[in-house]
């Protein structure tokens, strides 16, 4: 197993920041959570990844738990094993988009619906979190509404 190099302040500052301090994965504004967001490697230590700004992610803690080593994921609808999102080459509004409602992430593509899948974005606890971050005006992010909500 490869050796876990240290992502340094610096670098994470720099994560954070380039994401806009939501989790690239389920888009949960990090602001409003008990448990500071931990950097993911997008292509895995085990598989070869490598520590450096383009193989790195901000993910909550619960989306970097739920992708752990994975890279690809089962599509719901097709049954086909696709790859999992990838938040330094492709752009998240391609591949999800918000309910009408807003509680909801819902899957564009195969890779959307399979990360979701895998994931768990539409776990009980995610729902109830954007529920109340509606209510007050925090959820969704500004940037992730450019686009309308499929029926």
């Amino acid at each position: 197993m490869p050796r876990r190099r240290a992502v340094s302040r610096t670098m994470q500052a720099q994560i954070r920041q380039r994401a806009q301090a939501l989790c690239e994965y389920c888009h949960t504004a990090e602001q409003w959570q008990y448990v500071p967001f931990t950097v993911d490697h997008i292509v895995p230590l085990v598989h070869g990844g490598m520590t450096t700004l383009t193989n790195l992610a901000l993910a909550c803690f619960h989306c970097n738990r739920r992708k752990s080593a994975q890279q690809t994921g089962l599509d719901p609808i097709s049954g086909v094993v696709v790859p999992l999102f990838h938040p330094r080459q492709q752009r998240w509004l391609d591949h999800f988009v918000w309910s009408a409602d807003g509680l909801l992430v819902a899957g564009r593509t195969a890779t959307g619906r399979a990360t979701i899948t895998a994931l768990a974005l539409n776990r009980e606890r995610a729902v109830a979190i954007r529920a109340a971050d509606v209510a007050v005006g925090r959820h969704p992010p500004r940037d992730d509404l450019h686009d309308l909500p499929l029926p």
